[in-house]
């Protein structure tokens, strides 16, 4: 008896995604062939992010902008779409040719849970977002359970909502994402799946394009919310242990390629963005001995503390 082909779906997130996302969506349209439906969650754009959506044939569906959430959100799109595999994309990601068919493949082991590619800078990165991507999407690929840990820490559950695939059985099984964290729903799923014995596969060869030029103001606010997950998943260290040495390794590897490509006028700059991203998670570690006031002022993602 044939078996049943696996239905794969892609569900994008999608507010004000601009030009960025008018060419993220022709490159998903351009690889139509190698997935079943797509579905765009809005939440409430003033530009032209749900005409670009419409006009290149996908699926649109329209929430308030109060309701957004990143896993109820997600989770929403997992139950409409009603597919086995199940992309995430966030709607500033270009995906290259024949990533989503490619990253689909991983599937075929029936052990892996979760599925991320590589993601590499836009061409209008500047030197530390190019870095970053290179520094944290690596040529080699892998495939991690629980018994990793020990040499990876808390890196073992790593993916990225940005570009990754769900096998939904699992992902039901498990629990879906949470409800109620600031972000990082993505880890938080990955971690329990590997926890219930299923695994994660970094698939280096599925590219697509994604990057921020973060402003040292961003990069605080990034990583207080980093530190305000961490907080109250206290769990995930406690379960996988720490990546302290991947901090240092990350500057030491950063200030190193400044140097090779020349761009010396950025060592400054990444010495301040280095010094706000350990205050950032210093603080957001131990936002519960700050004000409220100040905790929503430094947060990145400050409608979630609205709820």
């Amino acid at each position: 008896m044939k078996e049943k082909k696996q239905e794969i779906g892609i569900v994008v997130p999608t507010y004000n995604g601009g030009e960025v996302w008018r060419k993220a969506a022709n490159s998903l349209k351009a690889q139509r062939a190698d997935f079943d439906k797509i579905l765009i969650i809005d939440s409430g754009s003033s530009d032209d992010t749900v005409q670009i959506a419409k006009e290149a044939g996908f699926d649109v569906v329209n929430i308030q902008s109060s309701e957004f959430n990143h896993g109820v959100t997600r989770n929403l799109g997992v139950h409409l779409i009603n597919c086995d595999i199940v992309f995430f994309l966030t709607q500033d990601v270009i995906p290259e040719e024949k990533a989503i068919k490619t990253l689909s493949q991983v599937f075929n082991d029936s052990t892996i849970a979760v599925a991320y590619g590589r993601q590499l800078p836009h061409d209008y990165a500047n030197p530390l977002a190019r870095h970053a991507r290179l520094f944290n999407y690596k040529c080699d690929g892998y495939v991690y359970g629980i018994e990793d840990s020990s040499k990876h820490g808390i890196k073992t559950a790593f993916t990225s909502n940005s570009f990754a695939a769900y096998r939904i059985d699992y992902f039901k099984e498990v629990g879906e994402f949470p409800t109620n964290t600031i972000f990082g729903e993505d880890m938080f799923f990955t971690a329990k799946a590997i926890l219930a014995g299923y695994k994660v596969a970094y698939i280096p060869d599925a590219i697509v394009r994604h990057s921020h030029n973060y402003s040292p103001v961003q990069e605080f606010r990034r990583y207080f919310d980093t530190g305000v997950f961490h907080c109250k998943e206290s769990w995930l260290r406690k379960s996988f242990g720490g990546a302290e040495s991947e901090g240092l390794r990350f500057v030491i590897s950063e200030f190193s390629f400044l140097w090779k490509n020349k761009n010396l006028f950025w060592i400054p700059i990444a010495l301040i963005n280095n010094f706000f991203k350990i205050l950032g998670y210093k603080l957001g570690v131990n936002y519960q001995k700050l004000p409220f006031v100040m905790v929503k002022c430094f947060s990145m993602h400050k409608k979630y503390w609205n709820q």
